[in-house]
């Protein structure tokens, strides 16, 4: 059979709670130290940090999360991806500044990138990036690359296929869901590494099998896909 790729947003919105450390620890607890609480807001550092994995390593999810936690802070922030191909300029109201895939950013989004960065340094506001390469890697202009690698730098790792299925058991299992070991195999050799595209394919599953009053097995997963 084909492997297919389904790379599912996470319809319960990504915050830290939600976020699977695994080997990744180090990073979620910096970050959570870093954003603070709506209770006791942190003294956000300046000091930039940036995130580097692969594909599936948890960067976008921890980025989302500090979004949502400042705004839970009453804090907006500017965000730059490289889906935005024209940025806007930096807002002194921002109080923090998100880099995310800065690998792929073209030239225009580099000068944009480079101006935030400068903003927020000047006014003391935190900066957050990630890429899928170490610092002294990224295809960038030199002024942005070393900026980016001057602070904390967090290599993060995807989730081994173990961890995973244990992740994917205990949601399972607070749905009150039996998933086989045959269909979690199926769930993990066929569908994307990524975590979070795998526990919205499980909520996807839960609510199919709740529709056609059927167990979670093999042929359901191929006929919900047949039916979407």
């Amino acid at each position: 059979m084909k492997q297919l790729a389904l790379d599912i947003g996470i319809a319960t919105g990504p915050s830290f709670d939600a976020f699977f450390a695994g080997p990744n620890e180090a990073a979620l607890r910096h970050l959570q130290v870093w954003v603070g609480s709506a209770g006791s807001p942190a003294l956000h550092s300046p000091v930039p940090t940036y995130l580097w994995g692969e594909g599936g390593s948890g960067k976008t999810h921890l980025l989302e999360s500090v979004r949502v936690a400042l705004r839970e802070q009453g804090a907006s922030v500017g965000w730059l991806h490289a889906g935005l191909l024209e940025p806007p300029e930096f807002d002194e109201r921002w109080g923090a500044v998100l880099l995310d895939d800065v690998h792929l950013y073209t030239a225009v989004q580099q000068h944009a990138a480079f101006n935030w960065f400068v903003n927020a340094q000047t006014l003391q506001r935190g900066v957050v990036a990630a890429g899928a390469l170490p610092p002294a890697d990224l295809p960038l202009r030199e002024d942005l690359r070393t900026r980016l690698g001057w602070g904390h730098v967090f290599h993060l790792h995807v989730l081994s296929e173990t961890e995973r299925r244990a992740v994917l058991r205990q949601a399972a299992d607070a749905r009150g869901v039996m998933l086989s070991d045959d269909v979690l195999d199926f769930m993990l050799h066929r569908f994307s590494r990524d975590l979070g595209s795998l526990m919205e394919l499980l909520t996807q599953l839960d609510g199919y099998a709740l529709q056609t009053q059927r167990a979670i097995t093999i042929p359901l997963i191929r006929s919900m896909l047949e039916n979407q």
